[in-house]
């Protein structure tokens, strides 16, 4: 058994994650995140996430894409010409169910979302939706990080997808969450099946590694769906991550638009 990602539980099978990001306003980053998964019983996704030290509880925003399923279908449109399977830059950094012990849960659509302040507030949620401790111990880059907690429903599906806006600790920095552990290991390398969108900045595509879309979100997106997390007038770029990668997040500094 193989889990990409951070889950609480079982999983038998995840595949095709896309992931878009960009940086905000008032030193925040947005972040949309779906994939397709198979897990026997119900568990809790945890995405790691650099939050601005001395961020409170209720720093991390939660949004609801139930209405808007196919963003990352619409995100595909904008590159008509098929990409390599190569990478972009790539760098390593290092839903709760009730009862949630103290800790604010917040129904977005089809999830129950937590922001989780710091690993020590892990003991705020209930035992079967925390990673074992251990893993935190492997994983000493992550000290100073909060973490985003979506409980996940039992069963084979792609799941709608999961958004959020958080004060980034990576000033000018774009951060994408995936790292994988599986079984409780983190391992040096895995396989990665994830399709990475940018939006902010620019980027040398032939350098880099990213694909710049020609067309601008509002020809294909429905960006008014986003809660304004996409930007109807700037190009996206794309990263095709798929095959064996070092295993952490990857952290893009986009250049000046």
């Amino acid at each position: 058994m193989r889990i990409m990602c951070c889950f609480t539980g079982k999983v038998e099978e995840v595949k095709n994650t896309r992931i878009f990001a960009r940086l905000g306003e008032h030193g925040n980053q947005v972040l949309i995140y779906q994939m397709s998964m198979n897990a026997p019983q119900e568990l809790a996704m945890v995405l790691p996430i650099p939050v601005k030290a001395g961020a409170g509880e209720d720093a991390v925003k939660f949004f609801d894409f139930s209405k808007y399923e196919q963003v990352f279908e619409d995100l595909w449109e904008l590159f008509p010409e098929p990409t390599s399977k190569g990478a972009g830059p790539f760098g390593a950094v290092r839903n709760a169910a009730a009862p949630v012990y103290s800790l604010k849960v917040i129904s977005v659509g089809a999830y129950d979302a937590s922001f989780v302040p710091t690993i020590a507030d892990f003991s705020r949620l209930d035992a079967r939706f925390r990673l074992p401790e251990s893993v935190w111990a492997k994983l000493p880059g992550y000290a100073d990080f909060g973490f985003a907690v979506f409980k996940l429903k039992a069963g084979n599906a792609q799941v709608h997808p999961m958004a959020f806006s958080f004060p980034t600790a990576l000033s000018g920095t774009v951060f994408f969450p995936t790292l994988h552990i599986h079984d409780g290991e983190v391992h040096e390398k895995e396989r990665f099946d994830h399709t990475l969108y940018l939006q902010g900045g620019s980027m040398d595509s032939a350098r880099s590694g990213w694909q710049e879309s020609p067309m601008l979100p509002v020809t294909k997106v429905k960006c008014g769906n986003t809660h304004g997390m996409i930007r109807p007038d700037q190009h996206v770029f794309r990263s095709v991550m798929r095959g064996n990668f070092e295993n952490g997040d990857v952290v893009v500094k986009p250049g000046k638009v």
